[in-house]
């Protein structure tokens, strides 16, 4: 199983997989194979989504806007229209509260 996760098989590599393991001096049976497909097509998105989440070391991007404002008024002339840059990101773990910068 742990193998089928790591490599994230789909159908047709898990049937590959499973029937070279039946095949294979020592390896599993028909019955077993069955099983371990069935587990596999129930349960592959939840397994991959927890691998992921278990390889994730920093902060992850929660969500991002954006938007360009301009100058309307200033103290200066040259500095009315200029363009700013306005970005807010929101970072956060899983299972943590969001940090909003």
């Amino acid at each position: 199983l742990q193998s089928i996760a790591s490599a994230d098989m789909d159908l047709n590599q898990l049937e590959a997989f499973l029937t070279a393991q039946t095949k294979k001096q020592g390896g599993i049976t028909s019955d077993q194979a069955a099983v371990i497909a069935k587990f596999w097509k129930n349960h592959r998105i939840k397994i991959h989504e927890n691998l992921i989440n278990q390889s994730r070391w920093d902060n992850v991007l929660k969500n991002m806007n954006w938007r360009v404002d301009l100058k309307s008024q200033s103290r200066h002339i040259d500095q009315i229209n200029t363009p700013v840059a306005i970005v807010e990101m929101e970072l956060g773990k899983n299972g943590q509260v969001s940090l909003l910068l």
